[in-house]
């Protein structure tokens, strides 16, 4: 099961499992060692988690809720909080409110200068991104993160997604050829979903507005306003709410977009590509 990253220690949440258990240990008339007895661990592992010097396992917070009866779930449910904690603390600065609003977006469409789209990378491709200065476990939450927000394209209600690419984005080599071949290929097959158009933007186009940045534009269900998002330098981001600068950055996608290639003429040009790699 996962076990959440040292660097948590830190957290409000992760002082709070340790002072939940240290209630519950106490109510019990329980010592550390004849508690550690029990769950087949020692009275120091007990101490550490209550100082909050170690963050529980995802395995320890499921057998504390066995032993003592929560009635529902509590320290498993506060470990799910820390995970969902630790992830937002390694994103940069901006990206977790992004996070939140895409989930909820009804439609996403993005243009993108260097990388990828983050929510069509794959595994190989996530990891060689994001391992620059990385912990293993911290980029193993970060790979986790970023995988995840593809599973919004297997709702039964998914977003209606544009993406438009930079030719350079698909000839940048990242990582093993194995793993370029691998991402162009899913940037094929998810793209010829009924509910997701992507457009390489050719290098003939020559200056065009995609060179001030990566970007997206956000879209939802009723009156509420569209939003925007701009990437920044080292993954950080802010996001655009209002109306005035919104509708600028709608302007520039689709002066974008117009100096794309069409749909078909795309996924042409990603085969020839990835058969190349």
């Amino acid at each position: 099961m996962p076990q959440l990253s040292d660097d948590l220690t830190r957290d409000p949440l992760v002082r709070a499992f340790g002072a939940l258990l240290r209630a519950h240990r106490e109510a019990a008339g329980l010592g550390k060692t004849h508690l550690g007895d029990l769950l087949g661990c020692t009275g120091q592992w007990i101490s550490m988690v209550e100082n909050a010097v170690k963050p529980p396992s995802e395995a320890f917070a499921i057998d504390l809720d066995t032993y003592f009866k929560t009635p529902v779930n509590d320290f498993h449910c506060m470990w799910e909080e820390l995970k969902r904690a630790g992830k937002h603390r390694l994103l940069p600065e901006g990206f977790p409110a992004f996070l939140q609003l895409e989930s909820e977006a009804t439609s996403i469409r993005e243009y993108e200068a260097l990388l990828v789209p983050g929510i069509l990378q794959t595994e190989e491709y996530a990891r060689d991104v994001l391992r620059s200065g990385q912990k293993p476990d911290a980029l193993d939450q970060l790979v986790a993160s970023r995988l995840e927000r593809r599973a919004m394209l297997e709702r039964e209600d998914p977003p209606r997604v544009w993406l438009l690419i930079d030719e350079t984005v698909i000839r940048r080599n990242i990582g093993s050829g194995t793993t370029m071949r691998h991402q162009l290929e899913t940037l094929i097959v998810v793209g010829e979903r009924p509910n997701v158009t992507v457009q390489v933007v050719p290098s003939e186009a020559g200056s065009h507005p995609g060179l001030e940045g990566s970007f997206t534009i956000l879209s939802f269900a009723g009156v509420t306003p569209d939003v925007g998002y701009i990437e920044g330098a080292g993954g950080h981001g802010i996001l655009v709410e209002k109306v005035d600068r919104v509708l600028a950055l709608e302007v520039r996608y689709d002066l974008i977009r117009a100096a794309a290639l069409p749909e078909s003429e795309s996924l042409k040009l990603l085969a020839s590509v990835m058969e190349a790699s």
